[in-house]
């Protein structure tokens, strides 16, 4: 699982710096957000220090930040300010269950993270939602309609390959369970992404 995230991720950056107009790269790109996605509710759950996971991805969005708009995108903040934000909203969720109080945090982080804007945008945490309070094909259809909404919203026509990885953890549990079993050391987990932005933005600055 881990490793699929990280190799998709990869070629999906490769494709945006180095051949934007071969979109293959991208469709290719979707299917690792959503590892993410499905990881960070897992880490959300089973972690022993909720606080200590917090500080974790703080640490790797601010190192990531630098390489991220070198490589990727000059002003936005990078996936990890998504990840943390949504597990911000997860934290907050879990310790005051309010319907009303849901409604309000959800939309007022979804316009901030829309507004400044962090990858993803509200779109992010939507997801991140959706994985961990849907389960079986109520998962699917809530990734289903999430998606048809972008597409409708904004042509969102390439995140349709991001409901690859969702069938699988819906309808393929024994497939996925094999995945997740094998795992990278947790230090190259966590550096792989600023890490490979770091080395795409020094190719890019030699090449360009």
């Amino acid at each position: 699982m881990q490793l699929i995230a990280m190799i998709t991720m990869l070629i999906d950056h490769i494709g945006y710096i180095f051949f934007p107009q071969d979109m293959t790269w991208r469709y290719v790109g979707r299917i690792a957000f959503p590892i993410y996605c499905y990881a960070l509710v897992q880490g959300h759950i089973h972690t022993s220090s909720k606080t200590k996971y917090l500080l974790r991805l703080l640490l790797i969005a601010v190192l990531a930040q630098l390489p991220y708009n070198l490589a990727i995108d000059p002003h936005g903040l990078n996936i990890v300010f998504t990840l943390l934000l949504s597990a911000l909203v997860l934290a907050v969720l879990d310790r005051f269950p309010n319907p009303g109080l849901a409604l309000i945090l959800v939309a007022g982080v979804s316009v901030t993270m829309d507004y400044f804007p962090v990858d993803y945008g509200a779109y992010g945490l939507l997801l991140v939602l959706i994985y961990r309070y849907a389960k079986s094909y109520w998962m699917v259809l809530g990734h289903l309609l999430l998606n048809s909404f972008y597409l409708f919203y904004s042509g969102w026509v390439i995140q349709m390959t991001s409901l690859l990885p969702t069938l699988m953890i819906a309808f393929g549990p024994a497939l996925w369970g094999q995945l997740e079993k094998r795992r990278v050391p947790r230090k190259v987990w966590w550096s792989f992404y600023p890490g490979h932005l770091l080395i795409l933005a020094i190719i890019k600055m030699y090449l360009y």
